[in-house]
């Protein structure tokens, strides 16, 4: 049953309509009272129905409330609720309010389990082979962990998907160059980092790019030739370590045991460091959510076989593409290319390979894609495919699966630019990491020599790790995904305003509270007693919390967990009115124990809260 009043009223409001204006058909218009001193909800509803049906408003309004049942949940509702040209204003009743906050007070927090529970695969990684991650790769991992956590709070079945970049030209290209360097002994195949794994990488590239364009203009403006030779030697340079790679690449796919060796601690050195950023920034996932490129490498040509004996990949100048004219597809004039005329297949083709799995394999009902704004072609174009190949097609619904872009902007830097170092390279996401704590250890020790506090140092280092990376991937939630943001990282570790810090020391402010209720000897009694919501700033506190279970499935239905964030700091910002004007350890009794009880459902909410957008918390700060 929902403990939300606000959920309670428009059932009721809607049965009272369907008899005060049958047959009516309008939304029904149920908010939060915007001036608290009329009501804590309003109806609005009696407006558009009064103008479908021709009539006045406040008559429709009168109707609506006596035909309204709502009498054990507010206060009676008279012609004097009604304001202006039909709005009904409700207040709650006392004793109805804190029986919903008692009823909140229980394991589930007033979050119903969602009816039916489906498989939710959620894409919220991808990472290269021998590359470092840098800020480009933080979003993803930030709001896809955040989306699958909402979706398990749900009770969902989630499975989380890395989608990691380890096959292919470019990964033999450096495949080939690491045996290289081992075989002349320059390097230790056993000791190398990913560091050295990413010089290698971009030497690999540079190595086998031919500068034909440079040899051409030699010849044509007759240069010389000494200028002659060395470009020829760099164009045949090139042409030699791109063919290596190419005969590596054979080799990779015919699983030679010691190229697929090379390969393998290639990967296991990437994946390691990629599993330990995932760790340190709170995010669920590990090497068995990682499902590599490798992985769909043999699944590619028959699937592509499969699609042109059914007429759903058609020859187009020698490549094969998949036409999403019908709108049933997309309606997308571009058509999906999936193998290139030489044979090669593209990044949409282990796309459609991973929609294939993730739905006939996983069971997905619900694909969510945590990725780039700039990638949403390529995705709209890879469902529209997999939806005419039937490949998104539930196999136990025989429906298709619900493919959605959790498409999220850039990082900037204060300059308005994409956030860079000083030298104009991709800050290293492990450096940002480091340099985020370190400023939250500096902030974090500030602030207790400020108030006179000592602290183990192990435990200010534990608070300020917590803190640290909070603030960091709050900093991204708060905001509108689809946006583009700039990073700061003053704001982001600021403990006033909405950030991450203040959610935190907001519910170490709780917590401390009881630490000194134990102090002084207070027992458990409160535990039982009503929740005091009597006072305007319990009330408006207590009606807070109550909208909490409608947060997370807001969160879930739009794949917007900024709304999570600006619920919590809209509790957060409540409580400290409500700890302002509302003294509880001075009190005694049942004042006591009652507001004792709204301030540990207050701890619950925020906690829980914290911890679906996997945010850590500490005890004390």
């Amino acid at each position: 049953m929902p403990v939300d009043p606000l959920s309670i009223l428009t059932d009721r409001f809607r049965s009272a309509i369907n008899v005060a204006v049958p047959g009516a058909d309008v939304d029904l218009l149920i908010k939060v009272c915007q001036q608290p001193e009329l009501g804590d909800y309003q109806c609005n509803a009696a407006m558009p129905l009064a103008k479908r049906a021709g009539k006045n408003p406040r008559d429709v309004a009168k109707a609506i409330i006596a035909a309204a049942d709502v009498n054990d949940l507010c206060e009676a509702l008279s012609e004097q609720s009604i304001a202006g040209p039909g709005f009904i204003n409700i207040r709650l009743r006392a004793d109805a309010l804190s029986a919903a906050v008692a009823s909140m007070d229980a394991p589930g927090l007033g979050v119903e389990p969602a009816a039916p529970s489906m498989t939710v695969v959620v894409d919220l990684m991808g990472v290269n082979l021998a590359k470092q991650m840098h800020v480009g790769h933080l979003r993803s991992p930030v709001i896809g962990d955040a989306l699958a956590r909402t979706f398990e709070r749900l009770g969902h079945t989630v499975k989380r998907q890395n989608h990691v970049g380890d096959w292919g030209l470019p990964i033999a290209m450096v495949t080939a160059r690491l045996m290289r360097l081992a075989d002349a002994g320059e390097i230790d195949l056993s000791r190398i980092t990913l560091d050295q794994l990413d010089i290698a990488y971009k030497a690999a590239q540079a190595e086998c790019q031919r500068d034909t364009g440079a040899l051409e203009a030699v010849r044509k403006y007759g240069l010389g030739p000494k200028a002659e030779a060395e470009c020829e030697a760099q164009v045949g340079g090139a042409t030699e370590a791109f063919l290596a790679a190419k005969e590596t690449l054979l080799e990779l796919q015919a699983h030679e045991p010691r190229t697929y060796a090379v390969w393998q601690r290639i990967r296991d050195v990437t994946m390691a460091e990629c599993i330990a950023a995932c760790e340190r920034l709170h995010v669920r996932v590990t090497d068995a959510d990682s499902a590599g490129e490798s992985t769909y490498a043999q699944e590619m040509g028959p699937m592509v076989e499969d699609m042109v004996a059914r007429g759903v990949a058609v020859h187009d100048q020698g490549a094969l593409i998949v036409r999403l004219e019908e709108p049933e597809y997309g309606g997308i004039t571009q058509p999906c290319l999936v193998r290139k005329s030489d044979g090669g297949f593209l990044y949409a083709t282990t796309d459609i390979a991973a929609i294939r799995r993730r739905v006939q394999v996983f069971g997905g009902d619900r694909l969510v894609y945590a990725i780039d704004a700039r990638q949403n072609l390529q995705l709209r174009q890879v469902f529209g495919a997999s939806l005419k190949a039937g490949y998104a097609i539930h196999p136990r619904t025989g429906k298709p699966a619900v493919m959605e872009h959790a498409a999220f902007g850039m990082v900037l830097g204060e300059d308005g630019r994409p956030f860079k170092t000083r030298s104009g390279d991709s800050v290293k996401l492990a450096d940002l990491l480091e340099e985020t704590v370190l400023r939250a250890l500096a902030a974090v020790k500030e602030t207790a020599a400020r108030r006179g506090e000592t602290m183990p140092e192990a435990e200010v280092r534990t608070i300020a790790e917590a803190v640290g990376i909070a603030a960091l991937k709050y900093a991204d939630l708060v905001n509108d995904r689809i946006k583009d943001y700039v990073f700061s990282f003053d704001r982001a570790l600021a403990f006033e305003g909405n950030t991450g810090p203040y959610l935190l020391y907001a519910l170490a402010r709780i917590k401390s509270m009881f630490r000194k209720a134990a102090e002084r000897g207070v027992g458990d009694g409160w535990k039982s007693a009503p929740p005091s919501t009597r006072h305007h700033a319990e009330k408006q506190l207590a009606l807070a919390l109550l909208r909490y279970g409608a947060t997370v499935r807001s969160v879930a239905d739009s794949l917007e967990p900024h709304r999570l964030c600006q619920y919590l700091f809209e509790v957060a910002g409540l409580f400290s009115t409500f700890y302002d004007q509302c003294p509880t350890l001075s009190e005694e009794g049942a004042v006591r124990d009652g507001r004792l009880r709204l301030c540990a459902l207050t701890a619950r909410v925020l906690e829980d809260g914290l911890g679906v957008l996997g945010l850590p918390t500490v005890e004390r700060m």
